[in-house]
């Protein structure tokens, strides 16, 4: 994976875990449903780009 694919991984699992973890309440950050929510949010963003991926795959060799 280049690094262009991590960082635009990293953004989308981002939004998707503030989401969650805004929900929290407050609750500490380093708890075990944090971790669960970063960890869902990284599966859902990779689901997501693999799925973008699907309907709108690279062209080797084309320019930009």
């Amino acid at each position: 994976m280049d690094e262009g694919r991590k960082r635009v991984l990293l953004i989308a699992a981002t939004i998707l875990a503030a989401r969650k973890l805004g929900q929290m309440d407050g609750r500490m950050l380093v708890s075990p449903a944090a971790e669960s929510a970063i960890a869902d949010a990284i599966s859902l963003a990779e689901k997501i780009m693999r799925k973008i991926d699907a309907k709108w795959p690279s062209v080797v060799g084309a320019k930009s």
